[in-house]
């Protein structure tokens, strides 16, 4: 970031147009990722309408999630903190034979790399699945096997994509890297809408993980050429002599042990929650992909378009980080402002959202209900997961990646300790069915979150000085999401007393508690969710909430 005495004043002009850059950068990602999600909403709908909470449904799922270990180390996230910040730098300099040259570096060692873990994946399958899924026993055990030898090479792929994003986000092109995987979710509906009806569950899951690494495929395809196009020359290297490609690796380790790190606790997640049942793994795996929904859509978008424009920044140490802070700011307040009711909705509405979008077919009113549980536990997090990823660009903004490897070890070690009493030994000593102890692991996770994120903003305000949304301002958004659920819990309640509830919303040591409406459950969703957001984007408006204002402003000029 430091630069010579002639680049040190920065024109407010420019530093007005990087601003605005990035806020169409995060609001390019956060198109394409709401995209991809959404039909990743329309897969986990038909997937729960032909699976349910079922052993094959628990086998797919940890088919999907093993195998992720090589796009947690080796993917966008790895990337993102070492190769972005150095080719966004050689960009901006204007070096562009240099970016060129370490472009096809990245790649050829990427590409060696995964290949050989993949191989090493598919040989050692039984073993990884013992380490890491003891609970699965028998004929799910079995299947597990066969769709983890399938989902290896789709994986690999997955990672390839990764080396694309990190060329299109650091050329300003955001919008397609997080568009593609629409055509990996798609594959994956088409699949089940073919060949669902009357199928084996056990075929079936073979089928749709053929068709995720179909999609992982094409979903590399999608975007390879657009990537080769804004290089000037294209050669793949091993070598080493780049000074560039030196500076990647000097990050880029630091980076793969953080991610390996993270891999842990989800690999503890799979192991403590197959203990338990397999409904369990299988309703804990729709809930992520529900409160990730936030992180990905806002965290994620935010974070991804600030980290090239952070990389940019050039000037004297002071000028640097006052630049620095104010993006900060401006990404803590956008997501904020966007996640606060995302927290809020999961935690008084939970049942709503998850029967809007999961209430179908094998996915039963009960899994819905216990659905909601997880989420609660999920939403103590929430904030703090999505705000970490901002500080975390910071850091390898500034080519320091083992600053957030040191405090995500502390966020592992702590849940792994904590998931594991509270959701395996807890519920035999308070007297709580063993399947609720899940919620603990969603609950202890997002504690270790607030711990991270909080060590995160203290060390980089020791460099830059305090940064990010304030109290008061959080306070203001988190009272507007509370007054909006207030709203849809009686709009839900109201629901009720018309239509009745629907059987199997309550859990037998407790009681029918809030049951869910006797209706359509799309209709539902439509009716308390709509009055939530209506109601906090009024109240946050009528507070004189900058983004409020600016959301709705954009809305009625499209009209």
């Amino acid at each position: 970031m430091p630069a010579s005495t002639e680049e040190a004043a920065v024109p407010e002009t420019r530093a007005r147009g990087a601003a605005d850059a990035s806020g169409r950068g995060a609001l390019l990602v956060g198109a394409g990722i709401l995209l991809s999600r959404i039909l990743g909403l329309v897969r986990e709908r038909v997937f729960a309408h032909y699976f349910g909470s079922s052993a094959a449904a628990a086998a797919f799922r940890a088919a999907q999630r093993i195998p992720n270990f090589l796009q947690n180390l080796l993917g966008e996230g790895v990337l993102s903190a070492s190769f972005i910040p150095v080719y966004a730098e050689l960009l901006a300099v204007g070096n562009e034979e240099e970016a060129d040259r370490l472009a096809g570096i990245i790649f050829g060692m990427l590409a060696l790399t995964t290949s050989l873990l993949v191989a090493v994946g598919v040989m050692f399958t039984p073993a990884l699945l013992s380490t890491v899924a003891s609970g699965f026993q028998g004929e799910s055990r079995e299947l597990a096997l066969v769709l983890l030898r399938i989902a290896f090479p789709g994986t690999g792929l997955l990672v390839m994509c990764a080396w694309c994003l990190g060329i299109l986000n650091s050329h300003r092109k955001f919008f397609l890297s997080y568009v593609a995987p629409v055509v990996w979710n798609v594959a994956q509906i088409a699949t089940m809408l073919a060949l669902g009806r009357g199928r084996e569950l056990s075929s079936l899951a073979v089928w749709v993980t053929w068709a995720t690494v179909a999609g992982a495929l094409a979903q590399l395809l999608v975007q390879f050429p657009t990537a080769l196009g804004l290089l000037g020359r294209f050669r793949p290297a091993l070598s080493l002599m780049r000074v560039s490609a030196r500076r990647v690796l000097r990050s880029f380790w630091p980076v793969v042990v953080a991610r390996g790190v993270v891999q842990l606790s989800a690999y503890l997640d799979i192991e403590y929650t197959s203990l338990i049942s397999n409904r369990a793994y299988a309703v804990l795996s729709a809930a992520q992909i529900l409160y990730l929904l936030p992180v990905s859509l806002f965290g994620m978008s935010v974070s991804a378009a600030e980290l090239p424009e952070l990389s940019r920044e050039r000037g004297t140490p002071e000028e640097v980080a006052q630049a620095v802070r104010a993006r900060i700011d401006r990404g803590s307040a956008r997501i904020a402002f966007f996640v606060v009711p995302s927290a809020a909705a999961l935690l008084v509405l939970g049942d709503v959202v998850g029967g809007t979008l999961l209430r179908t077919g094998r996915f039963s009113p009960g899994d819905v209900r216990y659905l909601w549980y997880l989420l609660m536990g999920a939403t103590i997090g929430l904030v703090a997961s999505t705000q970490g990823r901002l500080y975390s660009s910071a850091f390898y903004a500034f080519k320091d990646t083992r600053t957030p490897l040191y405090f995500a070890a502390i966020r592992v070690a702590l849940t792994a300790v904590l998931a594991y009493w509270s959701a395996v030994k807890l519920p035999g000593l308070v007297g709580i069915p063993r399947e609720i102890g899940c919620v603990g692991i969603t609950a202890t996770t997002g504690l270790a979150a607030w711990l991270e994120f909080l060590l995160l903003r203290r060390t980089l305000g020791r460099r830059i000085g305090p940064s990010g949304i304030s109290a008061g301002a959080l306070l203001k958004l988190w009272a507007a999401a509370a007054v909006a659920a207030a709203a849809g819990l009686s709009i839900k309640m109201a629901l009720v007393w018309w239509r009745g509830p629907v059987p199997g919303t309550e859990l037998e040591w407790h009681g029918t508690v809030l049951p869910m409406p006797a209706m359509n459950a799309i209709a539902a969703g439509v009716l308390v969710l709509g009055v939530f957001g209506l109601l906090y984007f009024a109240i946050t408006a009528a507070m004189g909430n900058a983004q409020s204002r600016a959301t709705i402003s954009r809305l009625v000029r499209r009209r």
